[in-house]
């Protein structure tokens, strides 16, 4: 398949313009528009002791926006498919480490559920689009296998664009990212960057090694949007580590909730949302999720 380098960003402006004709089209019609705002919300549930729990329903959560309760309009368990974004980066500076990469990322892939989409995204001083999400997982290992290293590091460039293609997708999405060094060649800072990952609230696993993990302001970034998000960070002092650290993010994929709900109205202000998820049933528990977001 052709690549797809992302030099600009015109996936909202598109949206924005076939949105604009179909509103334009049901006006002209006399039907009246009215536009619906779901939040997601996804949670990984603890028990004491450190394990996972599964088998919990719709009717074991409540979650709350700024304190008032909202009404879940729709719940997804581990039985549902799930869209996976990999963005690697295949910079210069991951000459040497990346056959090793590339190698737990195709482990990673076969170890996902035969219904869940992958899509396998790279940078440099770009974006490229690899692999369109997709269930045939030998066409995402291929991709993967086909990468180089070559160029700077645009990271923020990167994730959020992913975010935003990512956020397409129907049903429970996340993003795995891997990096092996701090961002020199984007446009965007790291707050815009940070600002559009928490609108969208996709959880993001990363993965940081190298002079990435040197970095105290990147890893506070990569720290700060996986908390936000549901997600979570990591980082590979060793190469041989990098299997273990895919095997754990597949573990946590496999045990992820994920919830959603109406936004209230006024939400519209740009302010931040806070969500307080609480679980039902289960004694001493304790959860990752998603703590918030920016409302469009």
């Amino acid at each position: 398949m052709k690549k797809r380098m992302f030099l600009v960003s015109s996936c909202g402006l598109i949206a924005a313009l076939l949105l604009a004709i179909a509103v334009r089209a049901q006006d002209s019609a006399g039907v009246i528009k009215v536009e619906v705002h779901l939040v997601e919300v996804y949670a990984t549930v603890f028990n004491q002791k450190g394990y996972y729990v599964d088998g919990l329903g719709g009717d074991s959560f409540e979650v709350y926006e700024d304190g008032k309760r909202q009404k879940i309009s729709s719940f997804e368990t581990q039985q549902q498919a799930l869209s996976c974004a990999i963005l690697l980066d295949t910079s210069g500076s991951m000459a040497s480490a990346l056959p090793r990469v590339k190698n737990s990322i195709v482990n990673f892939i076969d170890k996902l559920d035969p219904q869940d989409s992958v899509a396998v995204y790279t940078f440099d001083q770009r974006l490229v689009a690899r692999q369109d999400f997709t269930t045939d997982k030998d066409m995402a290992k291929r991709a993967v296998l086909r990468t180089r290293a070559e160029g700077g590091t645009a990271l923020f460039d990167a994730l959020s664009e992913v975010f935003l293609e990512a956020s397409a997708r129907h049903g429970k999405k996340a993003i795995v990212v891997f990096t092996d060094g701090d961002d020199n060649s984007s446009a965007l800072t790291a707050n815009a960057a940070a600002t559009r990952a928490k609108k969208l609230g996709i959880p993001l696993y990363a993965v940081a090694a190298g002079e990435a993990t040197r970095s105290g302001k990147l890893r506070g970034t990569l720290n700060d949007l996986s908390q936000q998000t549901g997600g979570a960070t990591y980082q590979v002092k060793r190469p041989k580590d990098v299997d273990a650290v895919f095997a754990d993010i597949t573990q946590d994929l496999q045990h992820l909730y994920m919830l959603s709900y109406q936004a209230p109205g006024g939400a519209a202000n740009g302010k931040w949302r806070k969500i307080d998820l609480v679980v039902k049933g289960v004694k001493k528990y304790s959860l990752r999720a998603k703590e918030g977001y920016y409302p469009d």
